[in-house]
């Protein structure tokens, strides 16, 4: 079985391999779709087509819906989409071990971004100014955000774009921003951007971007002056907050053979010019959450249908702080932290360590979840749970400790400084008696030193702060007797990586204790982790 409308026709091949399939019409979708598209979506990657494509695909399943997704992407839009007819196949992962395949047609038109392409260009401008169009949604990662260099200065092509105008834009959000021109162009109709990326405040990241343009272009008489008003009146042109989480990780060998089993001729990766691998199809674990900001100028899809949660702007941050802060994310740090250390590589087998799997359950149920932020939309206890007894464990995600450990000195001040400065601003809390995300600060100046708890050399992850806190513990070896305050001072005190001074919030001296009992000798982090594991 090929993944092409043709063979597609041979429903009775699918259905008997196990394929669910799509239900309805899909000529007629993709015409209703041309004629009045209603969401067009930047960033073709693999969680666009698991998640926001799937959630498309039960709306026109259940008759909820009669159009698709317009999906902009750049290389992988004519080697994955156009050359498998805008079809993908989705794999759920699920945690007893089992697959659920589902082809997923939802996607009615797939476009590339390119100021060279005039075809798509014309198209995309076509889309814009269409009044069916009600939301123009991104998943194209928070590098994509960033118009400045390390030296936060403009990038070359944002500069030239910013100097040009819209009339043939290079960077990414030149194109963007000129595409909303047109829509503005052509009677300043309504729309909602919707960034979808999984980082804080996302609406307003891509606000800032666009805006960038935006003033730059009217300030330079290149662009009408009220396009800047267009731009900043919420009524005109809205940009949600959302919160999203899905792992779709890179296509399991496991689930590849599976398909192929089953008869399903396409799965190999296609390898990009970028370096990067893509697929004919996606796996993807089954849990899933998407809350968006409900600030629609001109209506928007009935995504509520699919599971997808609309509310105002305080609960999509409430829901972030949950997961970001307590629920999730400190306890993937954790995991990634001491998985490297104790030579794990994979995350799910990490959890079958009644070791590691106490620690991050006494982290996540004892010290965070008293100061835990509760949106009411979710329930913290059964999302933690689902966490650690379901996500997790999963044996099927292949996501790796080392995959997760790479920028962890940009996300602690985050995922375990917020927690800190809640026990620090509560009366009825004692930010001393926090024992454990100290314990995960030892860890990771003890991961510094690029080597595990055999004494073996280790690779560490990339991170931009190594050129700065490696130096520090360079000098510390397996066996070294403390204590270790000149050398870990710097680290610690640094309110750029924990979010706090740690010692300001007196922790700074426990994580010191911990890292010279990490450090004591060979096995010295199995021996602690087993210690806390007989408390």
């Amino acid at each position: 079985m090929k993944l092409n409308l043709d063979a597609l026709k041979h429903r009775d091949d699918w259905v008997k391999a196990g394929f669910k399939l799509p239900e309805f019409n899909i000529e007629q979708v993709r015409e209703n779709t041309k004629m009045n598209p209603v969401w067009i979506h930047f960033g073709a990657g693999n969680i666009f087509r698991a998640f926001m494509a799937n959630v498309q695909q039960n709306l026109l399943n259940a008759g909820k819906s009669d159009k698709g997704i317009v999906v902009v992407g750049g290389e992988s839009i004519e080697t994955i989409y156009q050359s498998h007819d805008n079809l993908t196949v989705l794999v759920t992962l699920k945690v007893d071990g089992t697959i659920e395949k589902t082809v997923i047609a939802s996607i009615a038109e797939s476009l590339v971004l390119d100021e060279k392409n005039d075809t798509n260009g014309s198209r995309l401008k076509e889309i814009f100014a269409n009044p069916s169009l009600q939301m123009v949604s991104f998943t194209i990662t928070e590098k994509g955000y960033k118009l400045k260099g390390v030296k936060d200065e403009y990038l070359s092509d944002v500069v030239e774009d910013l100097e040009n105008g819209p009339q043939s834009p290079a960077s990414y959000f030149g194109q963007v921003t000129a595409l909303i021109y047109e829509r503005y162009v052509h009677g300043g109709l309504p729309i909602a951007l919707v960034s979808m990326d999984n980082m804080s405040h996302n609406g307003t990241r891509l606000h800032e971007a666009v805006s960038a343009f935006a003033e730059s272009w009217a300030a330079k008489g290149l662009v009408d002056e009220g396009f800047k008003d267009y731009i900043n009146n919420s009524e005109s042109v809205s940009f949600p907050w959302s919160m999203i989480d899905k792992i779709t990780p890179r296509p399991d060998p496991s689930v590849r053979k599976m398909l192929k089993d089953d008869g399903f001729e396409d799965v190999e990766d296609v390898i990009t010019s970028k370096n990067s691998y893509v697929s004919p199809f996606v796996n993807a674990e089954e849990s899933e959450y998407l809350i968006i900001e409900d600030i629609f100028p001109n209506g928007r899809p009935n995504l509520e249908e699919g599971g997808v949660i609309f509310t105002d702007r305080e609960t999509v941050d409430k829901v972030e702080k949950m997961k970001v802060c307590t629920c999730l994310n400190p306890l993937h740090t954790t995991l990634a932290i001491f998985g490297c250390l104790l030579g794990y590589h994979k995350i799910s087998k990490e959890m079958e360590d009644p070791d590691l799997k106490n620690l991050v359950e006494k982290i996540g149920y004892n010290e965070g979840f008293p100061v835990v932020v509760n949106p009411k939309i979710i329930d913290p206890k059964k999302f933690i749970d689902e966490v650690l007894h379901v996500r997790f464990p999963n044996p099927f995600m292949p996501d790796t400790p080392q995959r997760i450990a790479t920028d962890t000195s940009q996300k602690l001040g985050i995922r375990f400084g917020e927690t800190i400065k809640a026990y620090m601003a509560r009366k009825d809390l004692n930010v001393t008696d926090l024992e454990l995300i100290p314990l995960v600060f030892a860890g990771w100046c003890r991961y510094l030193m690029g080597i595990d708890d055999n004494g073996d050399k280790m690779e560490l992850s990339s991170d931009p702060l190594l050129q700065e806190v490696v130096p520090c513990v360079a000098d510390i070896a397996l066996g070294d007797k403390g204590p270790f305050h000149d050398q870990l001072k710097p680290i610690l005190s640094n309110a750029n990586i924990f979010g706090v001074n740690l010692y300001e919030a007196r922790l700074g001296e426990k994580v010191e204790e911990y890292f010279a009992e990490l450090v004591s000798e060979k096995g010295a982090v199995r021996k602690m982790l087993r210690g806390i594991n007989h408390e």
